[in-house]
């Protein structure tokens, strides 16, 4: 069975300095049919204006994992990591037993765009930790490993049997991805347009939730970025 959670039914908040989209309850937003799915919690679009971002702030026990689409991402947190964060880079925060960061838009001129999001752990109270990667070079229509139980492919080591991929995906390819017996997915489109097999159309904010199905397959109708999760 595939859900289709549209970009217009999610949660929405305009600050000013900041445009987020919620996708499940968040903050002021709170929907009792959309907490979360499976251990994914946190799937926040934020657009942030030049120079403005998020202070000091303190996080514990949950796996943070930050996707830049557009623009800079300056970041410091209190394990001492910190580093600015483009396009084609991912960030990843362990906050475990408690860490506090900041997040800003490292540009004074230009809009920042990004997915943020967290994992509820399979452990708690554990050391933080802070890790950031150049994605590097993915084949057209081939799913990157991004976040994994293991670490493998050069992916991060989470604290959860979750896996996250990205993909950027040409007009006109399809592309497929097999779940193991009893998992779960989520798909979420950031960039363009796909027809999944089933001919549901999914535009950008969409996302799909997955359960009881042996595979998802899609074609980009435009040139595509979008983020899977293969969920326990």
């Amino acid at each position: 069975m595939i859900l289709i959670r549209k970009n217009a039914d999610r949660g929405h908040a305009n600050h000013g300095w900041l445009d987020a989209r919620h996708t499940f309850s968040f903050a002021n937003y709170y929907h009792p049919e959309h907490m979360g799915f499976r251990s994914l919690r946190v799937m926040n679009e934020d657009r942030i204006n030049p120079g403005a971002g998020f202070p000091p702030h303190p996080h514990q026990n949950m796996e943070i994992i930050t996707y830049v689409l557009e623009g800079q991402l300056a970041h410091k947190d209190s394990t001492g990591g910190g580093g600015v964060i483009t396009p084609g880079m991912v960030q990843y925060m362990s906050a475990g037993r408690g860490v506090t960061h900041s997040e800003f838009n490292a540009s004074q001129s230009a809009p920042l765009y990004l997915y943020q999001i967290w994992i509820e752990p399979n452990q708690t109270g554990t050391e933080p930790r802070y890790e950031e990667r150049v994605l590097g070079e993915a084949k057209n229509g081939e799913l990157k490993l991004i976040a994994s139980p293991d670490g493998r492919d050069g992916s991060f080591k989470i604290l959860q049997d979750a896996e996250l991929y990205a993909s950027n995906v040409k007009e006109g390819t399809s592309l497929k991805h097999q779940f193991a017996k009893g998992r779960f997915g989520w798909l979420q489109v950031a960039k363009g347009g796909i027809e999944l097999r089933e001919g549901t159309v999914m535009h950008p904010g969409d996302g799909a939730k997955i359960s009881d199905e042996e595979s998802v397959e899609f074609t980009a109708m435009a040139d595509s970025e979008i983020l899977l999760f293969d969920l326990p």
